[in-house]
């Protein structure tokens, strides 16, 4: 995809998906078709479906992202308290903050003046918890 952009809900549904049943490689859940070989065997997700599975790592490239993610486990956090908590600036934060949500891997919402970030659900811990026991194997 170009210029990082992710299409609203077509990275998110088929990750949802995808993670929600971690025992089959590849599903055919919330648009995420396969095809079979003859044998019942599920072949490789479509080319598009490998492309956004892609752009989603590609989010997860970023330390300070990582940071905001990890922050964001504890508590729903300003983009004052999340540039404390992980030693960054507010620009550097909101930037990233920014690629995070267009990913659908962070929330919003408003109080009053203020914008509190949370992950946007379970999956994202999901991702994290795996991919740091991946690495400590």
């Amino acid at each position: 995809m170009l210029n990082n952009e992710f299409p609203q809900d077509s990275v998110a549904k088929k990750t949802e998906a995808f993670i929600a049943e971690p025992s089959t490689v590849f599903s055919t859940h919330a648009g995420c078709a396969s095809s079979e070989h003859a044998n019942g065997i599920e072949s490789m997700p479509e080319e598009e479906l490998l492309y956004d599975l892609a752009d989603l790592f590609k989010v997860f490239s970023d330390t300070t992202r990582i940071k905001i993610l990890y922050a964001l486990l504890i508590d729903e956090l300003s983009v004052n308290e999340i540039a404390e908590a992980i030693g960054a600036s507010q620009s550097a934060v909101s930037h990233q903050l920014r690629i995070l949500k267009q990913a659908h891997l962070v929330k919003f919402r408003r109080d009053g003046r203020s914008i509190c970030y949370s992950l946007a659900d379970g999956h994202v811990q999901t991702i994290l918890d795996q991919g740091l026991s991946h690495i400590c194997e």
